[in-house]
């Protein structure tokens, strides 16, 4: 198939990808929410803020999510949106925003990574209160080995918190990400009035409506006419403006694509304050979808043939299909539904007959597509998380490495009768990525071995046994904290040493686990011809 390439230029550049990150309860999918409704892509935000009635986000399908509020799983949001310079200009032109959701909870950061090997950018959302959390600080440190540019949102500006300097400060110091504020906040942490424009001078002034429900309407001023109406207030974020000015923290779109600075904007996704703001941000300084680099270190240009790569694999999302969904963001070239493609690592064909975009939980049959965007591919049995599809000349991209897991679990079906239900779950939650399993002939087939780099991934898998296949599962926890990749030559010898259990993970790979660190320090002090490779690290 060949595609026009000023038509797949044009649209590259009207996209944006982009995920975001926080630690547990920064107000994630709660500013997804909001995103979506500034976009106008629903009418009333989805989360009901308290404990009595809430609802959940459109995001978090998931019984597990709404039962907690938090998010277990990624998602992926497409919606389209005219930016307020368009709008100005007369232009009729419409970005159309890729955003993928992200689990907060640091037990399922293997998800979290996954996701940003699919985006352009990503929104660091830090609670005002908080500041930079464990959780924040590890996804930044992906961002930063994968080259992705940060655009940082202080939230929950509308409850009692730090300064703006202490925040800018601390992020500067621990990150060495220099933030250049956007904006000013008018009203300390705890009286959000509305924000300082910090190009123009002039104040953005915003209405709390009920519950947050809706867009908090806006209304701008000049710097004179905020003088008068917010006083010392006003002065203020006056004086921490010119101040940032003179320390050299302006915006630089050149130091922001290299990941030396960010963007930072102030805002309450509760309320919809700065939520406008950020989307702006992200159209005018987020970069569109760009070249990759394939496994033989040849690059692949958007404008080439169609290529996409496999970053997330879900069942289970709409209980009326039972059906499989597997997630590609597309690398280059145009989509058509229905195009027959190559699966690179088994050099099979792949018809793409069902093609979706999502909306959450909510999906639509999808006919074409672009670079940036994020597609669901139904009923993809043979695709797992980091594959590549292609039309020629064929391409394979880097594989996405699976982390170190640091709990492990025997799982069993509480019916014998049960096993083969167990059996067809087991398999499909493996090929999606949920958890690692690992099996031997010591613990046969009944009670494969859950690996994981977090214990809440145990509760996904013994939910979704239940609600999914209908099989009650009991979870067993097994004394090793530590996994190191071995091979044939190597397996007898730790299989006799005490505190190692010897297994082959459904990649093929030889695991070794080992009790703890000391025990594997001791061992490779007495066999150090053993081979012993550790794997890839969740804060890597």
């Amino acid at each position: 198939m060949s595609s026009d390439p000023a038509t797949i230029r044009r649209e590259v550049h009207r996209r944006r990808t982009f995920a975001i990150i926080s630690h547990p309860d920064a107000g994630k999918s709660t500013m997804t929410e909001a995103l979506a409704l500034h976009a106008r892509m629903i009418s009333e935000a989805g989360a009901i803020h308290g404990k009595a009635g809430r609802k959940s986000t459109v995001s978090d399908w998931m019984e597990m999510e709404k039962a907690r509020g938090i998010s277990v799983s990624s998602t992926a949001l497409q919606f389209n949106y005219r930016s307020a310079a368009a709008v100005t200009e007369g232009s009729d032109e419409i970005n159309v925003i890729n955003l993928v959701d992200t689990p907060g909870h640091a037990d399922f950061s293997e998800d979290t990574y996954r996701v940003l090997t699919a985006v352009d950018a990503a929104v660091m959302l830090i609670d005002a209160a908080k500041g930079l959390e464990p959780q924040t600080l590890k996804l930044f440190q992906v961002c930063r080995h994968r080259g992705i540019p940060v655009i940082t949102v202080i939230n929950k500006w509308d409850r009692p918190g730090r300064t703006p300097l202490e925040l800018i400060d601390e992020i500067t110091e621990r990150i060495g990400l220099t933030p250049t504020p956007l904006y000013s906040p008018v009203g300390i942490a705890g009286d959000f009035r509305g924000l300082l424009d910090r190009r123009t001078g002039d104040y953005i002034r915003f209405t709390r409506t009920a519950g947050g429900a809706t867009v908090a309407p806006e209304e701008l001023l000049s710097a004179s006419d905020a003088q008068a109406t917010e006083g010392d207030a006003w002065t203020e974020s006056v004086e921490e403006s010119d101040l940032l000015s003179e320390m050299g923290q302006d915006h630089d779109e050149e130091l922001f694509l290299a990941g030396q600075t960010s963007p930072m904007i102030f805002a309450s996704a509760m309320l919809n304050f700065g939520v406008r703001q950020l989307l702006e941000a992200l159209v005018e300084f987020a970069p569109p979808p760009g070249p990759r680099e394939a496994v033989d270190g040849t690059v692949r240009e958007v404008v080439d043939p169609f290529s996409a790569v496999v970053f997330k694999v879900q069942a289970g999302m709409d209980a009326a299909h039972r059906d499989r969904l597997a997630f590609m963001r597309i690398v280059s070239g145009e989509f058509e539904r229905g195009m027959v493609v190559t699966h690179a690592q088994s050099g099979k064909p792949f018809a793409t007959k069902y093609a979706q975009a999502v909306f959450g939980r909510d999906r639509s049959t999808v006919d074409t597509a672009y670079p940036g965007d994020v597609v669901g591919l139904v009923n993809a049995m043979t695709l797992a998380p980091g594959d590549t599809l292609c039309v020629d000349p064929t391409v394979e991209f880097p594989p996405i490495p699976s982390f170190a897991p640091e709990h492990f679990s025997v799982l069993r079906a509480v019916s014998a009768g049960k096993y083969k239900q167990f059996r067809k779950a087991m398999d499909q939650l493996v090929s999606e990525g949920v958890v690692q399993v690992l099996r031997n002939d010591l613990r046969g087939d009944a009670s494969p071995v859950l690996a994981a780099v977090g214990p809440m991934q145990f509760e996904v898998v013994t939910a979704r046994m239940k609600t999914e296949f209908g099989v009650d599962t009991s979870v067993e926890r097994l004394g090793y904290s530590v996994a190191r990749r071995t091979d044939p030559d190597s397996a007898d010898e730790l299989g006799r040493q005490r505190g190692v259990e010897v297994f082959t993970r459904t990649d093929g790979a030889l695991l070794a686990l080992v009790s703890d660190k000391w025990r594997l320090q001791y061992i490779e002090k007495e066999h150090p011809t053993l081979t012993l490779e550790p794997l890839v690290a969740a804060a890597d």
